[in-house]
């Protein structure tokens, strides 16, 4: 089992910054991708960036250029740098791990989610 918390949400003005944080605990061996997913209201879950182990990166569109994800393998913690953020980042923002528990099968884990409120 794993257990992801999550940290830095808020309220924040059009073109702010804010960093969220997630600490994994628990079974945390063999975790190879973490990252971070987004959810509005009304709107499906979306990915908004991840980052393996080795450092690899993927970005959604529309955040590409102002956000970064970063991790710390040796405190088992991944990172969200917002920076320039706009309405449309509202959301509540969920951290993701997968786990390798034998050949072929993995486990996804969640986060409880923290609220990024974007005012205009």
């Amino acid at each position: 089992q794993v257990q992801l918390v999550e940290s830095g949400g808020g309220l924040v003005q059009a073109g702010g910054s804010l960093r969220l944080s997630c600490a994994a605990s628990g079974s945390i061996r063999s975790i190879t991708t973490m990252g971070w997913y987004r959810q509005a209201p009304g709107k499906q879950r979306e990915l908004v960036a991840r980052i393996t182990t080795s450092g690899d990166t993927n970005y959604a569109d529309s955040v590409k250029g102002r956000f970064t994800i970063s991790r710390d393998n040796a405190k088992n913690t991944v990172y969200l740098q917002m920076s320039n953020l706009k309405p449309d980042d509202t959301a509540v923002y969920y951290c993701n791990a997968v786990r390798v528990v034998l050949p072929s099968i993995s486990s996804n884990y969640w986060g409880q989610g923290t609220q990024v409120t974007v005012s205009s």
